[in-house]
């Protein structure tokens, strides 16, 4: 294997995780990104990106439109311009189907394209979040087969999970640590330095790429059963009256309380993770408690968020027959553009079976995402210029701090803050 020095990078899949990846690299390194899309591909060549994770100047500081050039980022959707390529870094999607189960099309896809143009000596890494074995049960004999060179003698493998936090511009790629390991000794030591010569908040050299894949995987499970804790505890409190923010803003003066919030859990991380989990755990045997029990209750936040917000708008002597609700927000999570698994869809699909007319507002969507793939119109300008029988706050974009939400609402109207957001003057519920 070679210095650093003179490798070139190819990272396969330019989405929310292979583009900040690609620009950091590409800040020491020559960087061939790929993408199966070309139409990404020409947008992210004018320095657009959609994603909105990499400043237009942030992306024209690292361009090359020179294949050749020693350092920066060439993009393109060619897959033999990856030949020159000696380290392939692999950043595809890894959803769950309509069955909630783990969906590795994208990953094998992404490690038979590599393997048409893998050499001796090369490299390949994985980010992609998989259940333990993945890479080296599943990609692995991808790569083997397609190249014909043998693992660990002709080629090496590495993982180095994702911590992407998509909107977030205080923890960027550069800075959150970074799990790093290899397929032998020497394979794990020189993913750890190229990683390490990027990332400014180092890294944590993993003992194998199984504890590594099982490392990224229990993150987020971890989040996951949590947030089931605090959105079963939203619901016992409401029954009995209490205010669940109350409740929480107490209990955070012990010094080891876990600050956990109330919601919806969707996404491409938190709300699909466990799944990938619980599918391994099963393959062996054993059928997971827990994890499963946090996803169902997780999963059955909208439906409930929407009858909480029914419930009170019947209270309040509104007729349901043509009333009409706002939905304020549709992406996953805040200041974002991403609408890849938001559970906001199960709010709306809930307050449609009451037969209310839905109208959904997000200044920060990706609405040809949305319209695509759930049929939603999301009504931005034209969502300001009527009046409301309930309006639902279910994603804290900053933007919504701005509006004047009192004015878009009837004299009766209810005003329901999913995410504890919005001041307690203009509030009527609460989750």
């Amino acid at each position: 294997m070679r210095t650093l020095n003179n490798k070139k990078i190819g990272v396969i899949g330019l989405g929310y995780v292979g583009l900040p990846l690609a620009v950091e690299f590409a800040k020491k390194y020559k960087v061939i990104g790929y993408d199966i899309n070309p139409d990404r591909v020409d947008q992210l060549n004018e320095a657009i990106d959609h994603t909105k994770e990499v400043s237009e100047q942030e992306l024209t500081n690292v361009l090359t439109h020179v294949c050749t050039s020693p350092k920066g980022l060439f993009l393109t959707s060619d897959s033999e311009v990856l030949k020159q390529c000696s380290i392939y870094v692999v950043t595809v999607p890894t959803p769950v189907d309509k069955n909630n189960r783990p969906e590795l099309a994208p990953l094998i896809k992404a490690s038979s394209t590599i393997g048409k143009v893998l050499k001796k000596g090369d490299i390949v890494i994985y980010e992609s979040t998989v259940y333990p074995g993945v890479t080296e049960d599943e990609c692995v004999p991808v790569l083997e087969k397609t190249s014909r060179l043998k693992y660990n003698v002709d080629f090496f493998a590495g993982y180095s999970p994702e911590r992407i936090n998509p909107g977030d511009k205080t923890h960027t790629v550069a800075n959150i640590r970074k799990i790093t390991s290899g397929s032998n000794a020497k394979t794990a030591k020189t993913v750890d330095e190229l990683y390490r010569s990027v990332i400014t908040a180092g890294t944590f050299k993993a003992d194998s790429i199984k504890v590594a894949e099982a490392a990224k995987v229990i993150e987020n499970a971890q989040r996951d059963i949590n947030i089931a804790f605090v959105n079963e505890l939203a619901m016992i409190f409401n029954k009995i009256g209490i205010d669940t923010r109350k409740v929480l803003e107490a209990a955070r003066t012990k010094w080891n309380f876990l600050d956990f919030r109330p919601g919806l859990v969707g996404g491409h991380c938190i709300g699909v993770d466990p799944y990938y989990l619980a599918q391994k755990a099963q393959e062996v045997g054993y059928h997971p408690e827990i994890i499963l029990a946090g996803r169902r209750l997780n999963d059955a936040m909208g439906a409930y968020v929407a009858d909480q917000l029914i419930k009170k708008m019947t209270r309040s002597g509104t007729s349901l027959v043509n009333a009409e609700v706002l939905v304020l927000g549709f992406t996953f999570k805040e200041n974002c553009p991403d609408v890849r698994n938001t559970r906001v869809i199960d709010i709306v699909r809930r307050l449609e079976e009451y037969n209310v007319k839905v109208h959904v507002h997000d200044p920060r969507a990706n609405a040809d995402h949305a319209r695509k793939t759930y049929g939603i119109i999301c009504e931005n300008g034209e969502s300001k210029m009527r009046k409301y029988d309930g309006v639902l706050l279910a994603v804290a974009h900053q933007e919504f701090k701005e509006m004047d939400l009192k004015s878009l609402c009837k004299p009766n109207a209810v005003l329901y803050d999913l995410k504890a957001f919005l001041p307690d003057s203009i509030v009527s519920a609460r989750l």
